[in-house]
């Protein structure tokens, strides 16, 4: 396992902040020694959470052209037939994955295609497990191409403690199944668009791994 480049900015600044407060406590206290015991064992406890939240783990990823694989670890809140009206206009299913600040928070593009459109969208800092985080909250929206023509739609969507989306997409560029997408630092939400009629294969409160499970199929 490895650290995701999107975490050392972050983790030299946690860093450094740490050590500040123990050499604050350190340097100005009388009496330090019964107060850095605790403040050490919580800093080096902190710090190993942030260690593990941008973790990389290596993963084979399941291939297969048809299939929509997950973009994300965490629990499936979202099943439901629905209106996408930035992209698709229409009706489509929607199946979301709700990351917990324990979950890999790398994000992986779920189909081999083509990237047809990106934006990015200011917005709200809600609860991302929220049915109206998907289009009030901070997000990017991905609209991908498959082999067969036809597209799915994927946004990244910030949640209440996150601040920050990373996406990588750009248009005219090949999504390649598995192959990072992009990264949403702290609790978030992905939501994944498909056509009606496509075949899905799994439901609200079903555990998904980003680049294994099978969401469903474009038939």
């Amino acid at each position: 396992m490895t650290i995701h480049k999107e975490g050392f900015a972050t983790l030299a600044v946690v860093l450094v902040i740490l050590l500040a407060i123990n050499a604050g406590i350190y340097f100005l206290m009388e009496s330090p020694a019964d107060v850095l015991q605790w403040t050490v064992s919580l800093s080096v406890i902190l710090y190993f959470f942030f260690i593990a939240f941008f973790r990389s783990p290596k993963r084979e990823g399941y291939r297969q052209d048809k299939a929509v694989i997950s973009p994300a670890d965490g629990k499936i809140v979202v099943v439901e037939e629905t209106e996408e009206n930035e992209v698709l206009k229409g009706k489509c299913i929607q199946v979301s994955v709700f990351m917990s600040v324990f979950n890999v928070h790398i994000n992986w593009y779920p189909i081999n295609g083509i990237v047809k459109y990106f934006k990015h969208h200011s917005g709200r800092f809600q609860a991302a497990y929220l049915p109206k985080a998907s289009f009030e909250n901070e997000r990017t929206t991905v609209a991908l191409e498959a082999s067969n023509g036809k597209t799915i739609v994927v946004r990244q969507i910030a949640g209440a403690l996150a601040r920050r989306i990373v996406c990588y997409a750009e248009v005219g560029t090949k999504s390649e199944q598995g192959k990072q997408m992009g990264f949403i630092k702290f609790g978030s939400r992905v939501d994944v668009f498909f056509p009606v009629g496509s075949r899905i294969d799994v439901k609200p409160g079903q555990t998904v791994k980003g680049k294994q499970t099978i969401l469903g199929w474009l038939e």
